[in-house]
């Protein structure tokens, strides 16, 4: 598919403004990428770290206009017309103030940071009421407007393995491009705006003092975020998978069927079967279900549709 041609609908990224030094000093982003079209970032910036690792440093981002091989987890292809999203990758190092490397158990919160900044960007730039769904997306009235898939990088001269971190967010996507029922967009939503290069900007300004602030507190989750409640607790806070009863589908084609409960200290969902067990989900789809009574049921028994 060849990048679409210019419309008032989708207008190219503002280069000058997410070029600007001034945003850029104060995100701290070495470098910002913007190409027309690519296979996908987050395979680009994953090559560029292992060819040339100081070519690529903490906080530079690539973001693409079109991507023909995009992937989301669990290695599903997804599409997107050209210019109708925001497809950025960030490559992280993360250390804290003193330049020691953090924790890699610490890396599972990357991806719930990164959401949380976002959710964080549709609420004050774009007007809209996002919330997150563990593991990885971000709703907008029960419907997925973005996912965020971060990928270990190599391991190279014993240090730890930088992170290469994306994000795709639908902004301009209408009803017949949805790729499916469950999913909307910033422009279907009613936005404030839906402006790409305002929510990139947005989103790298709040991801960046974030994420700055979890290196500085040794990527400790539990630990206040730049004056502020930690990012365990920000992330329950709007998690809207907790409280809910979900099917945990886990790799090897096992499922769990409970009571999302809480996070752990490493990200994990809590969930609680019938039996009162519970169990740590750290990977794997989540469904959310609808409780119901079963016909012939009294209310104090409950089902899932």
């Amino acid at each position: 598919m060849e990048a679409a041609q210019e419309t008032p609908d989708r207008p190219p990224l503002n280069q000058d403004a997410l070029g600007d030094a001034a945003f850029l000093a104060g995100t701290g982003i070495p470098q910002l990428t913007v190409v027309e079209t690519t296979g996908s970032t987050n395979a680009d910036l994953l090559r560029g770290v292992t060819v040339d690792p100081r070519a690529w440093p903490d906080l530079s981002v690539l973001t693409a206009e079109y991507q023909s091989a995009a992937r989301g987890r669990l290695e599903r292809h997804w599409d997107a017309p050209a210019r109708s999203s925001v497809s950025v990758s960030i490559v992280l190092r993360p250390v804290n103030a003193d330049g020691r490397p953090l924790p890699t158990q610490s890396y599972s919160w990357l991806s719930l940071l990164a959401a949380l900044a976002l959710r964080e960007t549709l609420q004050d730039t774009a007007g809209l009421p996002a919330e997150l769904k563990w593991p990885n997306d971000v709703l907008v009235r029960g419907r997925k407007i973005a996912g965020i898939l971060a990928q270990l990088g190599p391991i190279g001269d014993g240090a730890a393995p930088p992170v290469v971190l994306g994000t795709g967010l639908n902004v301009t996507f209408t009803e017949a491009e949805l790729p499916v029922p469950t999913a909307t967009s910033v422009l279907l939503e009613h936005p404030a705006t839906s402006d790409r290069t305002e929510l990139l900007k947005g989103y790298l300004t709040r991801f960046a003092a974030l994420y700055r602030s979890f290196c500085d507190a040794d990527g400790d989750p539990a630990a206040g975020l730049a004056g502020g409640p930690s990012l365990h607790k920000r992330v329950e806070h709007v998690l809207t998978t907790l409280g809910k009863q979900v099917r945990a589908q886990l790799p090897g084609d096992h499922e769990i069927i409970g009571h999302a409960t809480r996070l752990d200290e490493y990200g994990s969902l809590l969930v609680v079967d019938a039996a009162g067990h519970e169990h740590v989900v750290t990977a794997g789809d989540v469904v959310h279900l609808r409780p119901w009574t079963p016909p012939g049921a009294t209310s104090g028994e409950s089902g899932y549709a």
